[in-house]
């Protein structure tokens, strides 16, 4: 489907309650999706070594583009972000049981090896450390994050099963020990997933050492030290500084995963009674050479937010 058209619908056509639907639960948040009608032709083939593909349409074959950064795969990269909401919302329910923290290096620190080797040690003096003081084991969600001059940093969730345990932020910069730890509250978030990876494609504009034209920019009001403060946001700017097939996002043993289901419409939306939309989005999909169409209907709710809030 290389003559694929994608066209963002303006009204979201209705769906009939029989029809199924996939309905994945994230905590207090829902999301069901709709598709109209699948696309079940293969038109490509991957060969042995993932290298090569044949068309099968014509036989030929191609090589696979290896692309240098994760703006190659845009869709890749997006999923990836998607997939980061999905956990943290599914394993965070209640703010007051995580701590959620960034660790920095001193140096320009940009070995991605090295990086997950930092935070491997870190967390288990971490863990050693809650565990000598009946903290109980905490689990975690991590995600890796570059700057433009090269450096990387970690961002941090780590969630109890029970109110999350007062721990100084010295006490995080003795245990990480490679430069400043920057802790932040929560507060009143309710969708903890799209807080937290908000900027993880964007760069702050202070970020960005040569402002180039063309860029779009978004001004956007955030919390620091309990003010709220203006910021001018770049979008995608950080999507070039992704090393191409680099994990990005890792996560403890216990941490729950969304599994979804296929249920009917109606079925769905009793599930979601009492909740929030917050979103809701369909598109419209045409292959010009194959005559294939089909739409997508995406609507999210939030059992947290109020109708005012939104």
């Amino acid at each position: 489907m290389k003559n694929i058209e994608i066209t963002r619908l303006t009204d979201v056509p209705p769906i009939k309650p029989n029809l199924l639907v996939k309905y994945t639960e994230m905590g207090n948040i829902s999301e069901i999706q709709y598709m109209s009608k699948r696309n079940n032709k293969q038109t490509i083939e991957l060969l042995e070594g993932r290298k090569e593909f044949v068309v099968l349409s014509t036989g030929e074959i191609k090589k696979c583009k290896q692309g240098k950064t994760r703006r190659d795969n845009r869709k890749g990269l997006y999923k990836t972000f998607a997939n980061a909401r999905a956990l943290i919302n599914t394993n965070v329910t209640d703010v007051s049981k995580v701590r959620w923290c960034t660790l920095t290096y001193k140096e320009n620190m940009t070995d991605t090896k090295r990086l997950y080797e930092d935070f491997k040690k870190f967390n288990q003096r971490f863990q050693y450390y809650c565990k000598e003081r009946g903290y109980g084991k905490a689990e975690y969600i991590v995600m890796m994050e570059p700057q433009q001059r090269g450096a990387w940093h970690a961002h941090l969730l780590y969630i109890w099963q029970h109110k999350a345990p007062y721990i100084a932020n010295k006490t995080f910069s003795s245990l990480w020990g490679h430069g400043f730890v920057k802790i932040k509250k929560l507060g009143n978030v309710d969708n903890v997933g799209a807080y937290l990876t908000a900027y993880l494609g964007d760069m702050e504009l202070s970020e960005i050492a040569e402002v180039k034209k063309n860029l779009e920019i978004k001004h956007v009001e955030v919390e620091e030290n309990g003010k709220k403060v203006s910021k001018a946001i770049v979008k995608g700017a950080r999507l070039d500084l992704y090393p191409a097939n680099f994990n990005m996002i890792r996560y403890s043993a216990g941490i729950k995963k969304p599994v979804p289901e296929m249920i009917s419409q109606h079925e769905a939306r009793k599930k979601v009674l009492g909740a929030t939309k917050t979103f809701e989005s369909a598109i419209r999909l045409h292959d010009s050479e194959t005559n294939f169409e089909s739409y997508i209907v995406k609507s999210y709710y939030n059992k947290c937010r109020n109708e005012n809030q939104i």
